[in-house]
């Protein structure tokens, strides 16, 4: 006889059940009282903190924030004074009690409590840092202060609360008091230059703020001075100068680290570089000359004397009328160069530059061909290098009307370099040869292929003239008034600018209001800048401005005007104007970026 209890398994379940679920309602009181509070339903999370706060003081930090959130101050200093009896870390229970007290206005109690929790504060970089960074968010920077200061008088740390001390210095405006502090740091960590950069960069904007940049120079002086083995001082004391583009002081102390570390020139070439982009060519040009004077045996002695003669070539080149006695003796320069250096594949570049000089600027082709020919033919030379060399002579031959030649070494370097940047330069230049010989069509097949260049230099070359070519040749029914603009600009290109502005004149005499008239105006504001006529070239540029203002030559015009205005008459306020006019009225202009680039130089910013 089989006997069933139906209802045992039931009744075994639930029990089971029922008794898992209590235990888990035990468990879960802590994440159902974290769930409310994270939500901000504090009175449901104090029905669970209430019991958990007698049984887990963990919860403290949960448990105080709630009641004062829901305002219950008079328990909330309950529960802190308990705390205060049963905590090791009294400083930190004291801070509490004067955080609630601030809180509820009872400010004489706060401020004893915060000074009881700094005679509280334990030993250790811990404790400290802990206190302070909470003063500090209660706005109690003066008892944060205390708290490092303190720490410091009893802690052997090694490396002390200085960038801790420099921080909270710079939140209370005391600036000078930051700076002693970070002076401080870099004694004892120097590795810390690139973040006390930053901060004096960020909060006293050296950059911008003489007054600000003159106290950090006294004090960073004032600190290699008392500690003269310190070299990490003199390179805060570059970096000072170099901020306020005082490159020719920088100069003087970068060359005396030279000297102590034994680089060789290494900052020397450095600083050079920076106050090139900058403008300051002839402290770029005293640094490269330190460099070159420690003799043939140093390192960069080739280097230093190659740069040393870029930059007085730009400074000789870029400056209109040329000083023709200045450009004598800076070829002078590159020939003895050579002389000293050999001609050999490492000066095949000074050999380029100083043809280029020769040629386009003291009008003497012949030599030029000749030292580019003896360039070209020297063994050893990488492919590279002896395009580029083509190229520049290639520039050479049309300058002397054998324009075929010319072309012929283009299209050599253009095979050899079918993808690359020399054989996109080649092509171009081949474009122009036929734009100067009037072959338009086949100039214009060639620039569209170029307006797509990587090179945004070549790129932009490629659309000025294919521009010229689009709004002056394709779009009329003659094409005398195109050649022999074409012409004129080939003699400009040959310095050859009296035939060039008497071309121009027949020009207008023969096709009055032609189209081509804005970039007429364009070449007459060369060719008289480059005379130094330069009364002449602004009305030339402020023609095109005021009668060709939406033509395509507009944003031509309007750089050139700064850039006279910047390297010639030396009005870098007025040039800052105008770039800042070309970036707002022109933003798509192909100027735009170098634009931008001489704007943000002529405001002060340092380009790196």
């Amino acid at each position: 006889m089989r006997i069933c209890f139906p209802f045992l398994p039931a009744l075994a379940l639930a029990c089971v059940f029922f008794g898992q679920t209590g235990a888990a309602l035990g468990q879960s009181d802590l994440e159902l009282a974290t769930y409310y509070y994270n939500t901000g339903a504090f009175e449901q999370a104090r029905l669970y903190l209430d019991n958990l706060w007698k049984k887990d003081p963990s919860v403290y930090d949960m448990y105080l924030n709630t009641l004062l959130e829901l305002e219950d101050y008079e328990e909330a200093e309950d529960i802190v004074k308990a705390r205060l009896k049963k905590s090791q870390d009294k400083s930190m229970a004291q801070l509490d009690l004067g955080s609630l007290y601030l809180r509820i206005g009872r400010e004489d109690e706060a401020q004893d409590a915060f000074n009881r929790a700094l005679e509280e504060l334990p030993v250790g970089r811990g404790p400290a840092k802990r206190l302070a960074e909470a003063f500090v968010k209660l706005d109690q920077l003066d008892l944060a202060l205390a708290t490092y200061r303190k720490a410091m008088t009893s802690s052997n740390d090694k490396y002390g609360y200085h960038y801790e001390l420099a921080n909270l210095q710079g939140l209370r405006g005391d600036y000078e008091g930051m700076v002693d502090s970070f002076m401080d740091l870099l004694h004892e960590r120097p590795n810390y230059l690139r973040t006390v950069q930053n901060s004096f960069n960020r909060n006293l904007r050296v950059a911008d703020d003489v007054r600000q940049a003159d106290m950090v120079r006294r004090k960073v002086l004032k600190a290699s001075q008392e500690r003269p083995e310190d070299t990490v001082y003199l390179e805060l004391l570059i970096w000072v100068f170099n901020q306020q583009r005082d490159f020719l002081s920088a100069m003087a102390h970068v060359k005396a680290l030279d000297q102590r570390n034994g680089e060789d020139g290494r900052r020397l070439m450095e600083l050079a570089e920076v106050a090139a982009k900058n403008g300051d060519l002839e402290t770029a040009y005293e640094c490269y000359a330190i460099v070159a004077a420690k003799g043939a045996a140093a390192s960069r002695y080739d280097a230093a004397r190659q740069a040393m003669l870029a930059v007085r070539t730009e400074q000789i080149t870029t400056h209109f009328p040329l000083d023709t006695a200045a450009a004598i003796a800076l070829s002078d320069q590159y020939r003895n160069a050579l002389r000293d250096l050999g001609e050999t594949p490492g000066t095949s570049g000074i050999m380029t530059d100083w043809a280029q000089l020769l040629a386009f600027h003291l009008n003497d082709a012949a030599q030029a061909e000749t030292i580019l020919t003896r360039a070209v033919e020297m063994p050893g030379l990488n492919l590279d290098d002896r395009n580029k060399i083509k190229l520049m002579l290639g520039d050479v031959l049309v300058f002397m009307d054998d324009v075929w030649t010319a072309s012929l070494l283009f299209s050599q370097v253009d095979l050899d370099h079918k993808e690359g940047l020399l054989g996109q330069q080649a092509k171009f230049r081949n474009a122009r040869v036929s734009y100067f010989t009037g072959d338009f069509n086949w100039a214009q097949a060639q620039l569209d292929i170029l307006k797509a260049s990587t090179s945004k230099l070549i790129s932009n070359d490629a659309i000025d003239l294919s521009l010229l070519i689009t709004d002056n040749f394709n779009m009329d029914t003659i094409t005398a008034p195109m050649e022999m603009f074409a012409r004129a600009d080939l003699l400009r290109y040959r310095n050859q600018l009296d035939e060039a502005l008497t071309t121009l004149d027949s020009l207008i005499v023969a096709y009055p209001m032609h189209t081509l008239e804005d970039e007429i105006l364009l070449i007459r504001a060369e060719i008289a800048l480059q005379r130094g006529q330069f009364d002449t070239a602004i009305g030339h540029y402020e023609e095109i401005l005021e009668l060709h203002f939406m033509d395509i030559l507009a944003d031509d015009a309007l750089f050139g005007l700064a850039d006279l205005h910047e390297h010639q008459l030396e009005a870098p306020d007025v040039a800052q104007g105008m770039y800042e006019r070309l970036l707002n009225e022109f933003p798509g202009s192909l100027y735009a970026v170098e634009a931008r680039k001489r704007f943000r130089q002529l405001r002060g910013d340092i380009l790196e």
